[in-house]
């Protein structure tokens, strides 16, 4: 009976090996699995471009995004398991987070908000206010100049007394 059942255990772990042997063996001994997606730069403005770095990629493979065409990793030398590519982001893609989806050695990997993409900026005109400081504006900034005044005053006065005693 209690070689019936080592045998029987020996033949599940012959199995379970024989079945994950010829993974290991297609990618050099070891399993790659995508890991570790970076996106550099993480906020960047539409049509900018975008460095992607995965982990776990040594024969390459590819990205994709929904504001981006698919875009081919390559190893990175010197280093065993990185792969890089280059991404150009669309020039009409919405101000938004967005995911990158990196497929390897034939599996995949999905990182949710990546990065993110900012609006343009409206040149020429300062990129902030067209209309000019509020009322509310020139009321704060009136009263910080009327309250250095009376400060410098207070202070010189106080000093030119000093002096005569």
């Amino acid at each position: 009976m209690r070689k019936t059942r080592a045998l029987a255990a020996a033949g599940a772990a012959v199995a379970v090996l024989g079945v994950a042997a010829p993974v290991a063996v297609a990618d050099g001994g070891r399993v790659a699995n995508p890991s570790n997606i970076v996106a550099m730069p993480g906020v960047i403005a539409r049509g900018g471009q975008l460095t992607i770095t995965v982990d776990g990629c040594p024969n390459g493979g590819h990205a994709t995004s929904e504001v981006f065409q698919r875009t081919n990793l390559t190893p990175i030398n010197n280093r065993n398991d990185t792969a890089r590519g280059t991404a150009t982001v669309d020039e009409h893609a919405r101000p938004g987070s967005y995911e990158i989806t990196v497929h390897c050695s034939g599996r995949s990997l999905t990182r949710p908000h990546a990065f993110t993409v900012i609006g343009g900026v409206r040149g020429g005109i300062g990129g902030s206010s067209t209309t000019g400081a509020t009322p509310t504006d020139m009321a704060i900034g009136g009263a910080l100049v009327a309250a250095a005044a009376a400060g410098g005053g207070f202070f010189w006065m106080r000093r030119r007394a000093e002096k005569r005693i």
